[in-house]
């Protein structure tokens, strides 16, 4: 049986692909510079996770999210070292209609998930374990409503001035 099986009757979209390196600024030459990616917003710093993240668009409508680690955060610390400390595709993305009916079919089905956050409705989430996925981290999210206005610019994530931040700039 597979995971869209599984799912049966819950839309499951591909949302991103998130690329973790130690610096952000040593992902942009690759995934903004050569490959065209435009600035879409998204993330700023998860000080209580310890990583900032922000997302790049392309022609088509696929994104990447890019992911470092915030100073003195060890939320890579097992993913780098699996890495050699180059970082790499860290998790895949999915969004789903229904986080709780996801949770509940594939619990029932004794899949192995961790990282459930239904705290914030603007961001609920669950990740499928890496083993239960040949090695990939699968996070499978439900979207909320996040407040009208401006988004932080490329700029300002850097700076550590995007959602969230302290004012303390990227590497």
């Amino acid at each position: 049986m597979t995971l869209e099986q599984d799912l049966g009757g819950l839309e499951v979209t591909l949302d991103h692909t998130a690329v973790a390196a130690p610096r952000i600024r040593d992902l942009l030459p690759i995934y903004r510079d050569l490959l065209g990616g435009r600035h879409l917003g998204g993330g700023g710093d998860q000080r209580e996770a310890g990583y900032r993240t922000l997302q790049l668009t392309y022609t088509g409508g696929s994104k990447v999210e890019l992911m470092e680690p915030l100073a003195g955060s060890g939320f890579f610390d097992s993913f780098f070292e699996l890495t050699r400390g180059r970082g790499g595709v860290h998790h895949l993305n999915f969004h789903v209609t229904d986080l709780d009916a996801a949770v509940a079919r594939l619990t029932a089905r004794g899949y192995r998930l961790h990282g459930l956050n239904t705290g914030d409705p603007r961001w609920r989430e669950v990740f499928l374990h890496p083993k239960e996925a040949h090695g990939v981290l699968i996070q499978l999210a439900q979207p909320g409503e996040w407040p009208p206005g401006p988004r932080a610019t490329l700029e300002d994530v850097l700076a550590g001035r995007g959602y969230r931040g302290d004012g303390v700039p990227s590497p």
